[in-house]
């Protein structure tokens, strides 16, 4: 018997991710009647398989794009790719300053394109997908009810993903740190700075905290920025409920308005994301007196 669709269901089903998981009772499945029983190592299919198909379109972009000779007419996409390369060469520049690390420019653009793309997500329409899950998933009868069916389509609103992303630039961080000061120099600056060796055991917690609080920062603001703009087209996407010609003219609207806004707010979180991995990596190149 099919569930009531109710607005809190509604809201509930478009931020529930489809999550799969080995459980006692019946091993593996994606049924999310059995979703406490799956434990820590479940796996989002739906933000994992979009983020690598967004990262196969980034590469199909920058990889294999017909670029023309000098002498001739570039296409439009070769002036699109060569804007998103001299953009970041200029905050590389601006904020790293010249370097000879070879791995910056790439992961840079990489960055800044990969989560792009994946904010971009945001502005399909709430339904278009995660309906189109419920009638595939009830048509090859993996769900009873088509409301089971779960699919979220935004992979920057999981936090599973922007703090992976996060953890990956604090492992380089980290990496870097020690490549360029040497473990002693790594060391010396969390336990050193910033009131000298009669402080150490404060100095290292204040350090390690401002460390720690990188990834977590990096991670939780291109989250919550974007969950909240998700949360905001759900919204307005209820106004439909009311089954009222008014108010479906007042949340289609809405929703252009709100897209027009958040076109900003996709570009602005991938440009800040990109800025401050190029400054963590950045400040671990850095060498002070200690």
């Amino acid at each position: 018997m099919a569930k009531e669709l109710t607005t809190q269901s509604y809201i509930n089903h478009h931020l529930t991710n489809l999550t799969c998981g080995k459980t006692e009772s019946v091993g593996w499945t994606c049924d999310h009647n059995y979703y406490n029983e799956m434990g820590f190592w479940s796996y989002n299919v739906d933000s994992i398989s979009i983020s690598i198909l967004l990262g196969f379109v980034f590469i199909g972009l920058f990889k294999f794009i017909k670029l023309n000779p000098a002498h001739e007419k570039p296409t439009k996409m070769q002036n699109f790719v060569e804007m998103c390369v001299e953009f970041v060469n200029e905050n590389i520049l601006s904020v790293f300053g010249p370097t000879k690390n070879k791995l910056i420019g790439p992961l840079s653009l990489t960055v800044l394109v990969w989560v792009f793309l994946m904010n971009l997500m945001d502005l399909i329409p709430v339904d278009f997908l995660p309906e189109a899950a419920k009638q595939t998933s009830y048509a090859m009868g993996l769900v009873d009810d088509p409301n089971d069916a779960y699919f979220k389509f935004v992979p920057t609103t999981d936090p599973n993903v922007t703090l992976g992303m996060a953890l990956g630039v604090f492992i380089l961080t980290i990496f870097y740190s020690i490549k360029i000061k040497g473990l002693g120099g790594f060391i010396a600056e969390l336990t050193l700075h910033p009131f000298g060796k009669y402080a150490i055991p404060f100095n290292f917690l204040l350090e390690s905290i401002q460390l720690i609080a990188k990834p977590l920062s990096l991670g939780l603001r291109l989250f919550g920025n974007l969950y909240a703009g998700e949360m905001i087209f759900i919204l307005i996407a209820l106004l439909l409920f009311f089954q009222s010609p008014l108010f479906g003219v007042l949340g289609l609207g809405l929703h252009l308005l709100w897209a027009l806004f958040h076109i900003l707010v996709v570009s602005l979180q991938a440009f800040i994301f990109m800025v401050l991995t190029i400054l963590y990596l950045s400040m671990a190149h850095e060498t002070p007196e200690h």
